[in-house]
């Protein structure tokens, strides 16, 4: 839409004046022309084309992730803004955020009726998986994942993989009054692998800590090259025995893979994430159902007022999970 502006009214000395817009330096009849122009919507509901289902949400927003020089320059909401995925969730909606670590993007689904999965312009594609693999995790009551027609029954806990190429993907609740949340994630791919689920009983567990140091911990792994084969996704979660509040301490970086941690079950609880080169740290009050963007020479580990659960998960160059950089505790800054 065209807005022409004939002048301006502005106020000198407590007069009112009317100012011809030939009047007016360049630079300003610009900056009027958009104030008086009516804001345009771009909406970031994308619905699936001659879908049945509920509309869904994805922002338009793209976090892109700061250089490590830039980030000792931001402020607390600067700060807040480029790493924290605030709002993963929202009663009968799907979310997502499409971010420049890797690619990935970070969503939820809380399906109060079915919620398909939908394209997304920033995709580049026909469909949002054609190049595309997605790994979900339920954290809430029993629910379903429909991939191509087949359906994955999920419990509390239990994990999902949809491969590249998969043209519909359908989230649903078993019961609207407790409805299931599927945590998702999402990276590019360049091969197909079967689509396939796993029980939390199911995982891979490594126990890590010791009470004494309080971070008595467990892994639980899903998708990995010992478990549900992936092209680049890596993910599971890990839950803190009662007593525990640190995570992933002493901290470490990947160079080779991004990571995303999102913290669930703090109930009322709070976390500092700790982040940023180990010379450089930086911190972020965390709340439940947040996730936090780790770039790939960022530390990333957090400290609970209470034990808690986190899902993590990770895409880069390889898929090997104890490929780390550990840093040493007494050089952090």
């Amino acid at each position: 839409m065209r807005v022409r502006v004939a002048g301006a009214r502005v106020v000198l000395g407590g007069q009112a004046v009317t100012v011809a817009m030939s009047e007016i330096a360049p630079e300003a009849r610009v900056f009027l022309r958009d104030a008086c122009a009516p804001p345009t919507v771009e909406s970031f509901v994308d619905p699936p084309r001659n879908s049945r289902y509920s509309p869904i949400m994805f922002s338009d927003v793209v976090k892109w992730i700061p250089r490590p020089q830039d980030v000792v320059l931001m402020n607390t909401e600067q700060l807040r803004d480029a790493f924290l995925v605030p709002d993963v969730f929202g009663a009968g909606e799907l979310r997502g955020v499409f971010t420049g670590l890797d690619r990935l993007v970070v969503g939820g689904a809380m399906p109060l009726q079915p919620l398909e999965l939908p394209n997304h312009k920033k995709t580049g594609r026909a469909f949002f998986l054609e190049r595309r693999e997605l790994g979900a995790i339920n954290i809430g009551g029993p629910g379903a994942v429909h991939v191509d027609g087949q359906m994955f029954s999920l419990g509390r806990l239990d994990c999902v993989y949809v491969p590249m190429g998969t043209r519909k993907v359908i989230f649903e609740s078993a019961r609207a009054a407790d409805p299931a949340q599927f945590y998702f994630l999402s990276c590019p791919a360049h091969a197909a692998y079967p689509a396939a689920a796993m029980k939390k009983e199911d995982a891979t567990r490594a126990a890590l800590g010791t009470q004494a140091s309080a971070n008595r911990r467990t892994i639980n792994k899903y998708i990995h090259a010992g478990g549900i084969p992936s092209c680049q996704l890596v993910m599971g979660f890990t839950e803190l025995a009662e007593g525990s509040v640190w995570n992933s301490f002493p901290p470490h970086t990947h160079d080779r893979r991004a990571e995303v941690y999102f913290y669930f079950d703090l109930n009322e609880s709070i976390l500092v994430h700790l982040m940023g080169a180990p010379t450089e740290t930086r911190h972020l009050f965390v709340h439940n159902q947040q996730a936090v963007l780790s770039p790939p020479w960022s530390i990333h580990c957090g400290c609970g007022s209470a034990n808690y659960r986190f899902i993590w998960g990770m895409a880069g160059e390889n898929q090997t999970f104890d490929d780390m950089d550990g840093a040493v505790p007494t050089d952090l800054r």
